[in-house]
């Protein structure tokens, strides 16, 4: 009896065991992974500078492309593998920010790697190449160098970051020293946008190697002299004190903090002859602000597409006159004619030509957009650091 339980056990033993260690799928066969969705094509630039955006969204209701220098988002169509595409008329060569926007939302280009940053308004980008001759392209020519620095501001009371550019050939022990400009970013821009977005340093290696600028440093910094303008968003700009603020704040962060670096960290001229400052939008107006009150530090001045000064520019400009006209090497002003700041600029050199202020007035067609900025820079930056005709 008791070997018969011993081989009952051992048999129900045996049983139980088989059972734990066959395989899961003898009892549950286990699903295939899915296989991801094929990647797409986004963008492409065809041969007849057509592009074609794509974004996979098969539960989107409605999808629009919304780009750069175009006033309306251009509808997207869907297939029937919940693919979205629309195809552009031809573009003109040249960099294009661009977001999807479905059901509301905008998204990036996911299968683009390549992103136009921005503290409030990042998106995707896309070249469409063109020939050697624009300004923006790379081209076999020596290059200069973009340099990136950090500092504590003790003026706005924050940490915060500048790039600079040194030109081909740049040499920290010339006997002469080289000229530089501040070249500022516009609204909702961080520090890096000239060189990430404006292609600055690519344009400059152009114009110096085809002998049409000069060799210049180029230094730009963060543009906020008061950081609520961004947490503000664009209802910043209609509080006047904090317009103010953010505007005195800022040069005197540029003019005490950035310029003795710069100074003390390259070959940098000090002579106010060798120094220009200019900016795009928000930049332009601290270009003037702080240019046209500091003539003793700047000879040379631009402004592309400005805003956010407000027109009381008796206040905002007290001491500038006629007199001026001696000290200033350059002074211009230049706006696109579909920018909705083209009136405002209007109305600013209407006020400078009743004060008797020599300046330069530019008026090309475009919006308010990178396109329109990398070619003023390109016109702008011949014109600097000349000798007087």
């Amino acid at each position: 009896m008791k070997r018969f339980v011993q081989l009952a056990v051992m048999i129900l033993f045996a049983a139980s065991s088989a059972t734990f260690l066959a395989p899961a799928s003898a009892a549950s066969p286990t699903p295939r992974p899915q296989q991801p969705p094929p990647p797409i094509l986004s963008p492409e630039v065809l041969s007849d500078n057509r592009v074609t955006f794509r974004l996979r969204d098969p539960n989107a209701k409605e999808v629009v492309l919304s780009l750069e220098g175009r006033a309306k988002p251009l509808p997207m169509q869907k297939d029937d593998q919940g693919v979205c595409s629309v195809t552009t008329d031809p573009l003109e060569p040249d960099y294009y920010g661009y977001t999807f926007i479905a059901d509301g939302v905008g998204l990036f280009d996911p299968s683009n790697p390549l992103r136009k940053p921005n503290f409030l308004f990042v998106s995707s980008e896309v070249h469409v190449p063109g020939p050697a001759s624009l300004p923006w392209e790379v081209n076999d020519v020596p290059h200069g160098v973009v340099h990136h620095h950090f500092y504590h501001s003790a003026v706005v009371g924050d940490n915060r970051d500048f790039y600079v550019y040194t030109p081909p050939g740049y040499d920290a022990k010339t006997k002469k020293p080289y000229p530089v400009l501040y070249l500022l970013h516009g609204y909702s821009d961080d520090a890096s946008g000239w060189t990430a977005v404006g292609r600055a340093n690519v344009i400059l290696d152009n114009l110096i190697a085809q002998g049409k600028a000069k060799p210049m440093l180029i230094v730009m910094t963060l543009g906020y002299g008061d950081l609520a303008m961004l947490s503000r968003g664009f209802g910043a700009f209609g509080d006047s004190s904090l317009r103010e603020r953010n505007l005195k704040n800022f040069r005197d962060a540029l003019l005490n903090e950035v310029i003795p670096q710069v100074g003390t960290a390259y070959r940098a001229s000090t002579n106010r002859n060798d120094r220009a400052i200019a900016g795009l939008s928000m930049g332009g107006s601290e270009s003037l602000f702080t240019g046209l009150n500091n003539l003793d530090r700047f000879a040379w001045i631009g402004a592309f597409s400005s805003g956010g000064l407000g027109e009381n520019f008796p206040t905002e400009f007290p001491n500038l006159d006629s007199k001026a006209n001696s000290q200033m090497r350059l002074l211009w002003i230049a706006c696109g004619t579909e920018d909705r700041l083209i009136d405002s600029n209007r109305k600013f050199r209407d006020w400078l030509k009743s004060k008797g202020v020599d300046h330069t007035d530019i008026e090309t067609p475009g919006a308010h957009t990178w396109m329109v900025w990398r070619r003023n820079l390109a016109n702008f930056a011949p014109l600097l650091f000349r000798e007087k005709q």
